[in-house]
Parts: structure tokens; C-alpha cells; sequence
């Protein structure tokens, strides 16, 4: 089918989409996909950290797999996607069990060794609320460009573990919903002004879980604007082949 189409709701756009797995330094093997764009090498990797799974978060959590499903066509960027330890999704379930944020510091570890093997450029951290504890625990160890937080609750990061990003030059973006369930703007600033680099973003009405069209499209703007800053804003339209 060919444009134009209207790029909203679950659209896959063109990229080759392969099913992976990653295996952690304690023996376990987790299920992933990397999206990466069909006829040209990637600009960026987002290594994206999915929500909490005892509450329903997994590497499908809609943000996440919508920016798999449009980001390698429009922004040229890979997007690596897996199941923490525990975790199920129709791609599968990771071995292991869930580890509070403790454990899957290995399931980190072995997303980025994969990151390595494969030499993807330029990798980001995209963590979504549970996934921005284990981005701000553990991302430093790790040569990536910066990460992105999308709904922090810092329910388990510590704050000295936020301020070791104190005066590191990567970048820290934060993404912080006005009616966020967890931790919202005036709080956010207060938190995160142990970091003074880092570049808090306040959402006018959104919500912890990003629903709805806008919120989607504003998300992946931000996170394009960070990442490949060339390809924002990005269209609305679809206009090649599907």
C-alpha cells in the first residue's frame, strides 16, 4: 500500500525487524527484536528499558514499540527492544525472574555487549519509568551518548546513585508528565537538581503511561530532537510504500 497514510496508533513502518537474544553474564537468555532501517546504516541505537513487569511493563509497552515500529524509517535509527529477566511478551519470555532492579543490572550488561558485538552507532538509553532506575543505575558504566527518562518514579534509583551523573558530559534528558502518578515537575526539579546538566522536560497534561496519539508523537519528538536532531520534527504522513 502506498501513501499518503496517516502515521498513528500501532503503524509499522519499513525496517528490517529480527528477533534476538541476549544472554547475561549469570546464564540466562532474554528475548528482544532490533528494528533497523532497511536500505541505509543507522545514525543512533536507542537501547530502550521497558517498564515495570510485576505491573504489566514489557519491551511491547506502546512507546517503546511504537518507536520501533516508526523511528528506523523516519529518523534512521536502530531500536533494540528485550524482555527483562522474568518478563513475557508475545515475543516471548526471558528467562529468570524478576530482580527488584538488582539482578537485571546483568540484563543491561548483556544488552549492551550486544550493542558491542553488532558495533550499532551511537547508543542512547531510552529507559520508561522502572526502565529509567535501571538507565540511571547502571547507564554510566557503559559508552553511550546519554539516556533519556521517560516517567521517573525514583522509587529505586538512590539519590547519590543520580548524582554520580553530576558533571558527566553525557546528556541526561528527563521527561516529566504534569499529572505523572509517581513524581511530577515541582517535585521532579527538586530531585534532579543534583544534576545540574540535566534537562528536565514538564509535559502539560500527560500522564505516567503516555496514552493517546499526542502523547506518543510528543515522546518521540523529544526523543528524536535529542538523538538525530536532523530528522525532527517528524511528519504526521507516510509516503512511500508499507
Amino acid at each position: 500500500m502506498a501513501g499518503p497514510v496517516e502515521i498513528r496508533g500501532g503503524i509499522d513502518l519499513p525496517a528490517t525487524r529480527e528477533h534476538i537474544e541476549l544472554h547475561t553474564e549469570d546464564g540466562l537468555t532474554l528475548v528482544g527484536e532490533l528494528a533497523t532501517p532497511v536500505d541505509r546504516p543507522a545514525v543512533a541505537t536507542l537501547v530502550t528499558l521497558h517498564p515495570l513487569p510485576t505491573h504489566g511493563g514489557f519491551m511491547d509497552s506502546h512507546i517503546l514499540r511504537k518507536a520501533a515500529g516508526r523511528l528506523p524509517a523516519l529518523a534512521d535509527l536502530a531500536v533494540l527492544r528485550f524482555n527483562t529477566r522474568g518478563t513475557t511478551s508475545p515475543r516471548g519470555t526471558s528467562e529468570g525472574s524478576f530482580g527488584h532492579g538488582d539482578a537485571e543490572r546483568a540484563d543491561v550488561a548483556a544488552a549492551m555487549a550486544f550493542v558491542a558485538q553488532r558495533g550499532l552507532p551511537a547508543p542512547w538509553l531510552v529507559g520508561w519509568s522502572f526502565g529509567t532506575e535501571l538507565a540511571i543505575k547502571y547507564g554510566r558504566d557503559y559508552p553511550i551518548r546519554g539516556a533519556i527518562l521517560l516517567s521517573p518514579p525514583l522509587h529505586r534509583a538512590t539519590d547519590a546513585e543520580l548524582a554520580a551523573w553530576a558533571g558527566d558530559e553525557r546528556a541526561l534528558v528527563v521527561l516529566v508528565p504534569e499529572h505523572d502518578d509517581y513524581l511530577r515537575p515541582d517535585e521532579a526539579r527538586t530531585r534532579f537538581a543534583s544534576v545540574p546538566g540535566a534537562r528536565l522536560i514538564a509535559v502539560d497534561g500527560a500522564k505516567h503511561l503516555w496514552v493517546g496519539e499526542s502523547q506518543t508523537r510528543r515522546v518521540l519528538n523529544e526523543i528524536v530532537a535529542v538523538v538525530n536532531p536532523a530528522a525532527a520534527p517528524l511528519p504526521e504522513e507516510w509516503l512511500g510504500e508499507l
